[in-house]
């Protein structure tokens, strides 16, 4: 494990960020990992990268010369309870053939202090419904199902 870092994602590691999302149970069906990226992932990429409150978090093996997890951290300012900032914690994957070593345990350890780091009061996260395991998980980490989220899809405007 001391091969292990976590640092901000770069360019070049786009096409492995995205073979991780696809990976999942779940990603299938919303994201495509095929080579050449499609470009909308490289200007989402890129708007992230320009963002100062986004930080996109690769888990890289250096070992291995491999990406073997990432997350994307939403650092947002707020007014209620007094001005406080809280975190957004997303796209937490870990590659399938490391799950089950602590990589995910000390990825979001990792994540929070980087979060108490800029002075966040909170530290939020959602998890699809279909995913029992990763909620199971994140409520040995501490988290709680305090609030019930709601999401509205929009379609593209053309």
């Amino acid at each position: 494990m001391q091969d292990i870092i976590f640092r901000r994602a770069e360019t070049s590691d786009l096409p492995a960020i995205i073979a991780l999302i696809a990976g999942d149970q779940l990603g299938p069906v919303r994201d495509e990992p095929s080579q050449p990226l499609d470009q909308r992932y490289l200007a989402a990429f890129e708007e992230i990268a320009a963002d100062p409150n986004q930080y996109l978090a690769v888990i890289e093996d250096r070992a291995r010369g491999r990406i073997v997890g990432c997350m994307q951290i939403t650092f947002i300012p707020g007014l209620s309870r007094f001005g406080m900032w809280r975190a957004q914690i997303e796209v937490v994957r870990i590659a399938r053939e490391r799950r089950g070593e602590g990589l995910g345990r000390r990825a979001l350890e990792w994540a929070t202090g980087l979060c108490r780091n800029r002075r966040c009061g909170l530290v939020q996260l959602t998890t699809d419904r279909r995913r029992d395991g990763a909620r199971e998980f994140y409520e040995k980490l501490g988290f709680t199902a305090s609030h019930r989220g709601m999401k509205l899809t929009l379609q593209p405007m053309d």
